[in-house]
């Protein structure tokens, strides 16, 4: 809260209202929010700022500053309470639980490879899709059903650059390492597409499959 307030005037980006971003006056089953350097008696976890008037009490003791999800218990109407109560449970719950939208997570690979290989989910991802001007038409390409989906969004020079300078790869052609090799924006037009507007439109182009076909 003293962060956002500290840097609300020079702001100019776009206000983001997303489901995990909500107002201080809403009530939902889970917020995200910061460990306080503030710690309760020992052995009663921790102070959380969520981004409403009153802290949270969470369940377990967490070095201040981390970002943590936290489940609000039943008592979180009630406003004649010093502070509320709550559970720290996992960035995944709210949408395993509730099917709410909870923002992302980065992971950094060191190469190519390592982007199948240290895959977030126990078994890994079963459809992999490159992305390229030199793949096939999306709006003529159906994709199957799958679990979990890695899609590739290379630079400007393409996904091509980065698959050669990996040797460990054995395989470097993109229409074999790849389930789907993909052309999503047919008559570009333009030379170039920059990586954050690829983004974008790769998503728009593959949103109707993917909510037919897939689970995330």
């Amino acid at each position: 809260k003293q962060w956002y307030q500290r840097r609300s005037t020079g702001s100019s980006g776009i206000n983001a209202e997303y489901g995990h971003h909500m107002r201080s006056s809403e009530r939902y089953p889970y917020r995200e929010g910061v460990v306080l350097k503030r710690p309760p008696k020992k052995g009663r976890g921790s102070f959380v700022d969520v981004g409403i008037d009153k802290e949270v009490q969470i369940d377990k003791e967490l070095e201040p500053g981390m970002r943590v999800t936290v489940k609000m218990d039943e008592d979180f109407n009630t406003e004649n309470r010093k502070h509320f109560k709550g559970t720290a449970v996992s960035p995944d719950t709210p949408r395993m639980e509730l099917g709410t939208y909870w923002g992302y997570r980065v992971r950094i690979a060191d190469t190519f490879s390592a982007t199948f290989t240290e895959s977030l989910y126990k078994d890994g991802y079963d459809l992999t899709i490159g992305t390229s001007d030199k793949g096939d038409n999306v709006d003529t390409t159906q994709i199957r059903y799958f679990r979990h989906v890695l899609i590739f969004l290379g630079g400007l020079q393409g996904l091509e650059p980065a698959i050669e300078s990996d040797e460990t790869l054995k395989e470097t052609d993109p229409r074999i390492l790849f389930d789907y090799y993909l052309n999503v924006c047919p008559n570009q037009g333009s030379r170039t597409i920059r990586t954050e507007e690829a983004l974008f439109i790769t998503l728009t182009a593959l949103r109707k499959q993917l909510s037919e076909f897939g689970m995330n």
